[in-house]
């Protein structure tokens, strides 16, 4: 099964170089795609496996336009989505190659922890993230969503159209379309750097209102669909 990683980049975004050592484990027909915006200067890629492909795509401003645009030369069967501060550790590529053997027409996503030098509260966050997504069954991007090509083209991709919080809508969307969610049974570790820069108290609440106000209408349309995957 060919798999395609694509990962969105800021402008000078440099954290790409830390995580793509830990895609030398993906399997060997694997492609990495990095989605940059279409102004962005061209990148110096390394090579970290000879058998792994890594290529950039230009195109689009914005996240959620860079993402689709990857999705668009993706030659993956399924597309992983990473944030490029994501790292991996030693069970998250062999969990979800399982998964996926498991359940290849689901969303899947990784259990979310923050890294080491993260504050000591940042561990409420990490219950928070996992009741958010198993128990309410909205994981958000930087867990790593994994679906497949045709599934990601039958949705649309993700929203464009909106201020923020593409992720969340999609797999809301995906919701609504009756595809379901599976944890792939491994962890993903994530940067704390927003919260120890803008202070813990003052971004969770932020993030708490943004993701309620969101939810909100998507999952009053999900109740009105009738299904609830």
């Amino acid at each position: 099964m060919k798999l395609s990683v694509i990962i969105p980049l800021a402008e000078g975004e440099q954290a790409w170089r830390d995580l793509l050592p830990d895609l030398a484990a993906l399997p060997a027909d694997s492609e990495v795609i990095l989605a940059l915006p279409q102004d962005a200067s061209p990148l110096d890629l390394p090579a970290i496996h000879s058998s792994l492909t890594i290529r950039q795509v230009r195109e689009g401003s914005g996240r959620a336009r860079q993402m689709n645009a990857a999705a668009r030369t993706a030659q993956g069967a399924q597309l992983w989505f990473l944030h490029a501060d994501s790292r991996l550790h030693p069970e998250t590529i062999p969990a979800l190659l399982r998964r996926l053997g498991e359940y290849p027409d689901w969303l899947l996503y990784a259990d979310l922890v923050f890294s080491a030098d993260a504050p000591f509260l940042m561990k409420l966050n990490e219950m928070g993230v996992w009741f958010r997504s198993h128990a309410l069954g909205m994981p958000f991007g930087d867990q790593g969503l994994c679906i497949r090509k045709k599934t990601f083209y039958e949705l649309g991709g993700y929203p464009e159209d909106v201020a923020y919080g593409e992720d969340h809508v999609f797999v809301w969307r995906a919701r609504q379309r009756g595809i379901r969610l599976r944890p792939m049974g491994a962890r993903l570790t994530t940067s704390a750097r927003k919260y120890c820069e803008r202070g813990w108290l003052k971004t969770t609440h932020l993030h708490l209102c943004l993701t309620l106000r969101q939810a909100w209408p998507e999952w009053r349309r999900l109740m009105m669909s009738g299904d609830k995957a």
